[in-house]
Formats: C-alpha cells, sequence, structure tokens
C-alpha cells in the first residue's frame, strides 16, 4: 500500500519515502505526492532523488504514474511510478527495495493540471449536464456533456473568468457512503463512480455559503478559484447526436 500524500495537499510537491518494489509495473514507493492517472487527470511527473546507498544522490526521472494492477487486472493500493528507461526494458535501475528517495513532482506541470481540474468543476456548474467523459492534461482539458442543445464558447468563457475573479474558495472534504447514496445527485459522470466501501468518498466543494459546485473527486486541485488564472474554452464539439464536447486551454 503507498500513503498518497496528495490526497490532503495538492500542493506537496516532494517527500521522502522508501521503496517497497519494483517491477514490469514501475517503482512504487511506501509514500508518494505523485498523482496516478485517474478520473480523467494524467498522472505525474517528476524525478526521484536517491538518498541512501552508493548511488545517493542519482536521480531516476519519472515520466508517469499509474495505480497499480494484480494478476486479474484490478487496481491495487499500490502507486506506480514509472522511469523514462523501463524496468523490463533491459536497463537496470540505480535502486533497489529499501533504498531510500526524495519523490519530487513537476510542479510547474502538477499545477497546470490543477488548474485545469478545478476550471472543469466550474464547466460542471455553467453546464448543468452529465458528463459522459473527461480528460486533464497539462495543456488542455476537456468535458464531453450528455446534452443535445448547442453551447456557446464564448458565453462559457465569459462565465469561467466570473468564477475565477471572484476567488471562491475550494475545499477538500468527504461524505460516507450513505451520504452519496442520499445525494446522487452529487456524482456528476454517468463512466466514472466513486470508490466505496471504504467508509469514506472524498468530495470538492467549490464556494462557501454560495456554493458553486460539491462533487465527488480524487483529484487535485487550487485553493481558490483565482488561482486559475486566464483559461478560455478554445473550441465546442458535437461528438454525437447526445454529446458536446468543451475543450479548454490557457490563454494565449
Amino acid at each position: 500500500m503507498t500513503q498518497d500524500l496528495f490526497r490532503l495537499d495538492s500542493y506537496l510537491t516532494d517527500c521522502s519515502a522508501t521503496v517497497t518494489a519494483i517491477g514490469a509495473q514501475g517503482i512504487v514507493l511506501d509514500r508518494t505526492v505523485f498523482y496516478p492517472m485517474g478520473g480523467g487527470q494524467a498522472g505525474d511527473a517528476g524525478v526521484l532523488v536517491i538518498t541512501t546507498g552508493t548511488h545517493a544522490g542519482r536521480e531516476i526521472t519519472i515520466t508517469d504514474t499509474r495505480k497499480g494492477k494484480d494478476a486479474e487486472g484490478r487496481f491495487t493500493s499500490d502507486i506506480c511510478h514509472l522511469p523514462a528507461a523501463p524496468v523490463d526494458a533491459g536497463t537496470p535501475l540505480p535502486l533497489a527495495v529499501g533504498d531510500g528517495v526524495s519523490a519530487r513532482i513537476d510542479w510547474q506541470r502538477r499545477h497546470r493540471l490543477m488548474r485545469f481540474h478545478t476550471t472543469t468543476h466550474l464547466l460542471c456548474h455553467l453546464v448543468p449536464q452529465l458528463v459522459n467523459g473527461c480528460s486533464i492534461t497539462p495543456d488542455y482539458a476537456r468535458l464531453d456533456f450528455n446534452m443535445t442543445e448547442p453551447l456557446d464558447k464564448d458565453a462559457l468563457t465569459t462565465g469561467i473568468a466570473a468564477l475565477v475573479a471572484a476567488g471562491h474558495g475550494v475545499t477538500i472534504g468527504a461524505i460516507s457512503d450513505a451520504e452519496l447514496d442520499a445525494n446522487p445527485g452529487l456524482v456528476k459522470s454517468m463512466s466514472v463512480q466513486p470508490p466505496r466501501g471504504s467508509g469514506s468518498i472524498r468530495t470538492v466543494r467549490i464556494g462557501g455559503a454560495l456554493q458553486i459546485d460539491l462533487q465527488p473527486c480524487g483529484g487535485t486541485h487550487v485553493a481558490n478559484t483565482s488561482e486559475i488564472g486566464a483559461v478560455v474554452v478554445t473550441r465546442i464539439e458535437k461528438k454525437s447526436a447526445s454529446t458536446r464536447r468543451v475543450v479548454l486551454g490557457f490563454a494565449a
């Protein structure tokens, strides 16, 4: 099991950790600040700096982070850090189980992901329809809405700008399975359901008394909408008779 420090604090950029496994899926640590791909959000990149042994000081470039899987393909509680040179490609890593490392994310890349992810929640407020697809990358983000009505690119860009300028706080909370069952409308996604069974489901709320959005979410977010900056709707596509895609980008 990897302790996921980013769940409690999206602004952590590094942590000390111990290597618990090395294999074809990547490098597993006992704790990490690296977010694994999930919920539409891309996995983190960065470096692992070796802190113990004869290779202390050497860096291993991490290009992606994924959730571990068991032999049946089911997700596990491990978080796998994918090195630039795959472990199974014949290139030995200067690393062994039990070694200490400093795990450091590419903060500029992460912050772009945080800004985009929070903007997608603002979009859910502006377009109150179910979502049937999502992708959040460092360069763009998109949401696919289950709807037939047309959307106006300029109106959505203006709406996002107003919510950003208002400086709404973004807070992390939790609800129980029973509370979610009593409020099914909190789930905005048609394709991804929040994980159940742990007794607590992580939520992201935008706005205080004036609630802008509240939904289950495991991703990383900024602390205030003002931190998003200039994000615009770059295009709107009709993907099918019942799907409208909204694509976001950073203003030039």
